[in-house]
């Protein structure tokens, strides 16, 4: 038989202190310091001024949208879908830009009756979807992935129209 090891006192090994140490250093060294502010994440006039020039651009395209569906009934049954996400990323872009009010927007442009009807949509979405990826490289954090985000969209919305 195997002798029997005397019973270990009651309290804290060694292991379970340094264990407890280094976590309440870890923890006091995150409380008595903060993360340096973003300086990115701070909007600047240019940046609000692009922002807003984008809300101009998806108003565009949502109102784009409605004259398609009016030019061609048969277009906007199919494109309903399309037409509520572009109104719902219009929506996000006016909450992300800083003292966005709505604007009638309204598209210079007619589009041809059925069947260019559909081509005329493509190219509005198209230049809707560039125009936001450009301006995405000018912005950063939240903003810029919202953009780039709208832009990946709408040009998975064009190619669904092809």
């Amino acid at each position: 038989m195997s002798p029997m090891s005397a019973p270990r006192p009651r309290g804290f090994s060694r292991r379970t202190l340094l264990a407890a140490s280094a976590a309440g250093l870890a923890v006091l060294a995150t409380g008595c310091s903060s993360p340096p502010a973003d300086e990115r994440e701070k909007v600047t006039s240019e940046q609000a001024d692009e922002l807003a020039a984008q809300v101009a651009v998806q108003e565009a395209l949502v109102a784009a949208f409605t004259a398609a569906g009016a030019a061609d009934p048969g277009l906007a049954a199919e494109v309903t879908d399309l037409a509520a996400q572009a109104a719902d990323q219009l929506d996000r872009l006016q909450a992300a830009a800083p003292g966005s009010t709505a604007s009638a927007a309204a598209s210079s442009e007619s589009p041809p009756p059925a069947p260019g009807t559909r081509d005329w949509l493509r190219a509005q979405i198209a230049a809707a979807a560039t125009s936001h990826a450009t301006a995405c490289v000018d912005q950063s954090g939240a903003r810029a992935a919202l953009l780039g985000s709208i832009a990946a969209g709408l040009r998975g919305s064009g190619a669904r129209l092809a």
